[in-house]
């Protein structure tokens, strides 16, 4: 892991993978920088419930303690943290490896210990970029966008809240609207850069470092402003004549500030989530707008740990659903946490043709893609969202574009939070399967990135009827030709998902439905990128129902059988503009 922060431009910016993690304070100030490798000077340490007549906790630090010695070190009990653990801190900088070894030989001389686990340095997903301005292709590109501006017409992410675990958020004209109380995480003042430890104020000081603080050998390096630009690509106010707008403009964004300068620890982010989510952290008070979805555009190398894996298994228990960035090594994510935890959404970047960017991780672990820029083309190929002129400490508002899967991940996030809007119970679980098939195919090449591109509107739809558009029900092709009510084909079964195809401007399709007594016929179609109209018509060819929306946009339908017997129902697709092609009706009831 690196956090080696490269700004050759005010407004761009470099968050390494490889190489050296931050050389941070021991504790209670600076210290020496730590050398390159992956290194920390935490330990995390998760004692089981003590029992009467078993070992005392105190007996237990004492077995730490000549553990530790047995490897050179000495420990300082810092904090227990939200999920029961404690977090102490060692006396000097040592490679995660070594950690390793002395948590399992904890293990070994103490049956007391639940687990042991170095408390690693989480980093900033994102990767060089320029500054010119540009459109927001990211939203509304039918190959490379989530098209998220179709969604608008029915949702905009109001009454939800999402939650930015990042370098915290400055209250930028174009986000400041949208911004409810978070909290500051970052208990160590060296990380911190703000001149205390946590407290309420969630506002990002900037990241800045001077040479040779985070790695000996590094220069300095500028403010990021990475929280402010993850939160304007999910909730920038929209429709106010200034700047960007976000995928969910309507949403609100909470800043819990979990990575400072050098990056962030392990079991602050972990606290974070905990407290996002509506959970309990010691010391902290209760939060009073839990967040329903987590951003997490952050991460290291290495194997899920058992703090983070704690953590998103706590927020997943009061519904919220985890948003993590794949990463940015263009490595599989198996080797990059927390993207390689269990029951999260991993999300890889696509740059504007719908491939694959040159630097985005990848592999099965991976669950979706979304737009995260790719700027070998050009600069305009970035992210476009908002930021601050400040170089070291804040300055005024300005608009950048990154690059990175911490932009793909705010555009995922932004979605999820149209969906809980759309289904406001939902699970993460049903939150997770609805996006994950009701993505778009790629256009261009990106193995291993999940199961296509996220598609707001095609979400929103799947969510709400799961059946629709490729769902788990009977599927089925249109026979030809079936243009009219006389040679509609039947569709006898319920949640039946029809492939249809339009094949000149003058086509349409009927479909034949025994609607039974006490049921509501509801019609979904999915035209893809193209303006395909939807109608319900009686056994008579009177029309009881329509959908008639714009190009690319869900039509949904329904017709209710309020009689004591069943009662026929017409379903038709016809063409309106956008050229011939392929659809998929859901009809159930």
């Amino acid at each position: 892991m690196s956090c080696s922060i490269k700004v050759p431009a005010r407004t761009a910016l470099s968050l390494l993978l490889a190489g050296a993690v931050c050389g941070l304070a021991q504790a209670g100030g600076a210290g020496n920088p730590a050398p390159r490798a992956s290194m920390t000077d935490r330990l995390i340490v998760k004692y089981k419930e003590v029992a009467e007549g078993r070992v005392a906790l105190g007996q237990s630090d004492l077995v730490a303690q000549r553990v530790a010695g047995a490897f050179g070190l000495k420990m300082s009990e810092l904090k227990t943290n939200a999920l029961g653990a404690k977090v102490f801190q060692l006396s000097r900088w040592t490679p995660e490896a070594d950690l390793q070894t002395l948590a399992r030989q904890l293990m070994l001389d103490d049956a007391n210990v639940e687990y042991a686990e170095p408390d690693r340095l989480m980093h900033a997903q994102l990767t060089p970029n320029d500054t010119n301005y540009g459109s927001l292709w990211g939203l509304s590109s039918t190959t490379a966008g989530v098209r998220a501006n179709v969604a608008w017409d029915t949702h905009n992410g109001a009454g939800v809240t999402v939650a930015v675990l990042d370098t915290g958020i400055r209250p930028h004209v174009d986000l400041a609207a949208n911004i409810v109380a978070g909290y500051d995480m970052i208990a160590d003042t060296f990380v911190s850069n703000d001149g205390n430890g946590r407290d309420s104020d969630p506002s990002d000081p900037g990241d800045w470092n001077t040479a040779n603080q985070c790695a000996q050998g590094d220069p300095a390096a500028n403010s990021s402003w990475h929280g402010t630009h993850v939160a304007g690509t999910i909730a920038a106010v929209g429709n106010n004549n200034r700047g960007v707008i976000g995928v969910a403009y309507g949403a609100k964004v909470q800043a819990v500030r979990v990575l400072g300068r050098c990056g962030g620890y392990t079991s602050d982010i972990a606290d974070g989530m905990i407290w996002a989510s509506g959970g309990t952290v010691s010391g902290l008070p209760a939060n009073a707008t839990p967040a329903k979805v987590l951003n997490l555009s952050l991460g290291g190398s290495g194997a899920c740990d058992t703090t983070s894996q704690s953590a998103i298994n706590s927020a997943r228990s009061r519904g919220a659903t985890v948003v993590v960035a794949a990463g940015n090594s263009n490595v599989n994510v198996s080797n990059a946490s927390p993207a390689n935890c269990s029951g999260v959404i991993a999300v890889a970047s696509v740059g504007p043709t719908g491939g694959k960017a040159y630097y985005s991780n990848f592999g099965s672990l991976v669950d979706v893609a979304a737009p995260g820029g790719d700027t070998s083309g050009g600069s305009a190929n970035g992210i476009l969202s908002t930021l601050n002129a400040g170089t070291t400490t804040p300055g005024a508002d300005n608009y950048a574009y990154y690059q990175g899967t911490s932009m793909a991940t705010p555009h995922v996030a932004g979605v999820v939070a149209l969906m809980y809007q759309a289904k406001p119970a939902a699970t993460p679980d049903e939150i997770e399967t609805a996006l994950k098939t009701s993505t778009r195919a790629f256009p261009a090449t990106c193995s291993q990135c999940g199961t296509g591109i996220v598609d707001a509107p095609a979400a929103i739809a799947k969510l709400l009827n799961p059946g629709g558009g490729g769902g788990s029900g009977t599927t089925m092709n249109e026979s030809e030709s079936n243009n009219t009510r006389g040679t509609a084909d039947p569709v006898a079964t319920a949640n039946t998902t029809v492939n249809g195809a339009l094949s000149t401007t003058s086509d349409t399709d009927y479909f034949l439905v025994n609607l039974p007594a006490g049921k509501t016929l509801t019609a979904t179609l999915n035209p893809g990128t193209r303006d395909y109209d939807l109608y319900i018509y009686n056994s008579s060819g009177t029309q009881l129902a329509s959908s008639t929306k714009g190009a690319g946009q869900i039509d949904s339908a329904t017709s209710a059988n309020t009689g004591s017997r069943s009662s026929v129902r017409y379903v038709r697709v016809r063409y309106y503009s956008g050229g011939t092609g392929s659809y998929t009706l859901n009809l159930n009831w």
